[in-house]
């Protein structure tokens, strides 16, 4: 047992008493290197008092680096941290050995014990030259064989900044994994044709089919920390036809205890080829905003709802309600809030639907704050069926909105979508249509009203990524109803710190709206996907085109027809100025289409489209009923007898 113990000590600590040992020889070897210096390369010196002298020395050395703690670092890691430690180590023994002359001399201890100055000066500046210098010379030579005997990556880092250069130790220092840098990119001019540890700054027009084939190019690794979205995409365009993956070194805030770990350098995520920088909100209001509050959420298990929860529940609120019909989903989040130590919530299973369900939840609870986000979402099923799309984007709405008046509710704030802006589906109408009824509850109600629209959401349940994904799992082709089809995309956690911000802002009946940025062209999001996946388009993924689907939009819009905007304190959020409504007349309409038949498809459709002029359908059996309804408009406008209530399926 006490052999293993020492076996193992020993296996621990011998590499650094290695060191010490190494390091304490050297320390020996120039003091005799000092003397020839001194004395012009001969040998024309009290050899006794040099071997007098050398113990001395190697007690005051040993001591030194003991103290200092020089000889305990990793040389094949070496840094500037060791190289500092070796200066104070040197130092300590000149300040030593000076003192202990001294104190010699003075006490008479050994008479004919002395060190001459100039030797002790010589022997420091060498001793550090050759202690730094064996340390980065067996460095050098480590990491040049590694590479050269072991298989490794040929890797260019674009950013020649303190980010590349933290990403290069870090490949360097990585255990894992072999990598040679080959060059440094960099977009400053100012910066190309110098060179770092060796290895020369390019420009990025350097990267072509020429020189990736030359050198051989596995990786291109994004080490720029303000590198424009618009470059990586250009960079992933570039580099689509050849075999080079491109990876990422995550922002400065996501490194561990603020040091970047090569692990952590990740293959660039579809969330970086938006052409936009991600949208971030700092407002220190928003704190206040929810301290003390009780706040719903609907939805809550859906993927901007799930978000809101988890944003909202960082804030000091004073208790947070889940509400959602997905049961399973519902105790996921649940069971992830926690895990992250969240305790002051309550999950609850309900339908929007059911009024007494809802007013039963306010009741008991009494909440100050609803973000309402439940909805149904998908066009082509909506396009299917206009009475459940009605039923819950519509009725839901209507029902949550009702009685969060009745319980004075100091904001309510609905979660829409660019879908109700001159829709084109069922989906989008019966959005807009809930959209117009919160306008109008406005007027007459203390809870101030707010609606939030924006795209589509990168990951979102349904969306076109994880559909993406799991085509190319399976092999391909990637699905795209159309070549020219582009879309407003923003990530979850975007859209949900913009829900927030634009509930904080608004004083109640703004219908707020997002910049995204550029729209996003669908075919160039699938060709990148399956870039990103090492894959090539075609060769071994294809796109094939579907054709558009009913109800659904070739180009997507933030803004209906006759609205203009105004702006608010964050760039970002903007104000639509809507058209004024007939308040009465609305609700009115909108109450009697909640309690339509389910089998009345046609009439419902009619209806909505007489509510919502600008909703024209596209590429639905709806359309047919487009010009119906301005034929019937035309010959109520022009009619002195109108009676009101017909059946449109009449006409």
């Amino acid at each position: 047992m006490i052999r293993n113990y020492f076996f193992d000590l020993s296996q621990k600590y011998a590499s650094k008493w290695l060191i010490f040992f190494v390091d304490l020889f050297v320390v020996l070897f120039t003091l005799f290197i000092a003397y020839l210096i001194r004395f012009n390369f001969t040998l024309d010196f009290d050899t006794n008092q040099f071997f007098v002298q050398l113990p001395f020395l190697a007690i005051v050395s040993a001591t030194s680096f003991l103290i200092v703690g020089s000889y305990k670092s990793v040389i094949r890691h070496t840094g500037f941290t060791d190289i500092v430690n070796i200066f104070k180590a040197v130092v300590l023994i000149a300040g030593i050995g000076i003192t202990g002359v001294i104190l010699i001399r003075s006490f008479s201890l050994l008479p004919n014990f002395t060190i001459p100055g100039s030797i002790i000066v010589i022997h420091s500046l060498l001793s550090f030259v050759a202690l730094a210098g064996s340390r980065l010379l067996f460095k050098i030579s480590y990491n040049y064989l590694k590479c050269k005997f072991k298989t490794s990556k040929n890797i260019l880092i674009y950013g020649a900044g303190d980010s590349g250069i933290i990403t290069y130790n870090a490949l360097l220092n990585g255990t894992n994994k072999n990598f040679n840098v080959v060059n440094f990119i960099d977009d400053d001019v100012k910066k190309r044709g110098k060179l770092i540890n060796g290895i020369r700054i390019i420009s990025f027009e350097t990267i072509n089919e020429s020189y990736i084939k030359s050198n051989d190019i596995d990786e291109i690794i994004v080490a720029s920390q303000t590198i424009d979205p618009k470059r990586i995409i250009k960079l992933v365009d570039s580099l689509i036809d050849f075999d080079v993956k491109v990876k990422k070194v995550p922002p400065i805030e996501k490194w561990i205890d603020g040091e970047l770990n090569a692990n952590q350098i990740k293959q660039v995520q579809i969330e970086d080829l938006l052409g936009r920088p991600p949208i971030e909100i700092d407002n220190p209001n928003l704190i206040n905003e929810f301290k003390g509050e009780t706040v719903v959420v609907t939805g809550a298990a859906g993927s901007i709802g799930s978000e809101l929860v988890n944003q909202i529940s960082n804030f000091d609120v004073k208790h947070l309600i889940l509400v959602d019909q997905a049961e399973s989903a519902l105790y996921d989040v649940q069971q992830d809030l926690k895990r992250a130590g969240k305790h002051n919530f309550t999950a609850i299973v309900a339908d929007i639907r059911d009024g007494l369900r809802i007013d039963s939840i306010f009741q008991y609870h009494k909440p100050t704050m609803v973000f309402h986000a439940a909805a149904y979402k998908h066009v082509p099923l909506m396009e299917k069926s206009p009475y459940e799309a009605i039923k819950i984007n519509v009725n839901g709405t209507k029902l949550l909105a009702d009685t969060a008046s009745r319980y004075n509710v100091k904001k309510f704030v609905f979660v829409s979508t660019d879908k109700a802006v001159n829709p084109t589906s069922v989906m989008g109408a019966t959005k807009r249509m809930a959209e117009m009824y919160i306008s109008c509850l406005q007027k007459e109600s203390k809870t101030k009203f707010i609606t939030t629209r924006f795209g589509n959401v990168l990951g979102s349940n349904g969306s076109v990524i994880p559909l993406f994904k799991k085509q190319i799992e399976q092999g391909g082709p990637l699905t795209l109803t159309h070549k020219e089809i582009t879309r407003y995309f923003m990530t979850i956690p975007e859209a949900s710190q913009l829900v927030l911000e634009a509930g904080t802002m608004g004083k109640g009946g703004e219908i707020f709206i997002f910049d995204m940025g550029e729209s996003v062209k669908i075919f160039d999001l699938a060709k990148n996907m399956i870039k990103l996946s090492g894959l090539s388009y075609p060769e071994d993924i294809d796109i094939k085109i579907t054709g558009l689907r009913p109800g659904e939009k070739l180009y997507e819009e933030l803004l209906a027809n006759g609205e203009n905007t105004l702006s608010t304190y964050h760039k970002k959020i903007l104000i639509s100025k809507t058209r004024e409504l007939d308040s009465a007349k609305i609700k009115a309409e909108i109450e009697d289409l909640c309690i339509m038949n389910r089998f009345q498809n046609n009439n419902i459709v009619m209806k909505m489209k007489q509510l919502i002029p600008e909703y024209k359908s596209n590429n639905s059996s709806y359309e047919r009923f487009d010009k119906r309804v301005q034929i019937y408009k035309k010959a109520k406008s022009l009619s002195s007898d109108n009676n009101g209530n017909k059946t449109y399926s009449s006409l």
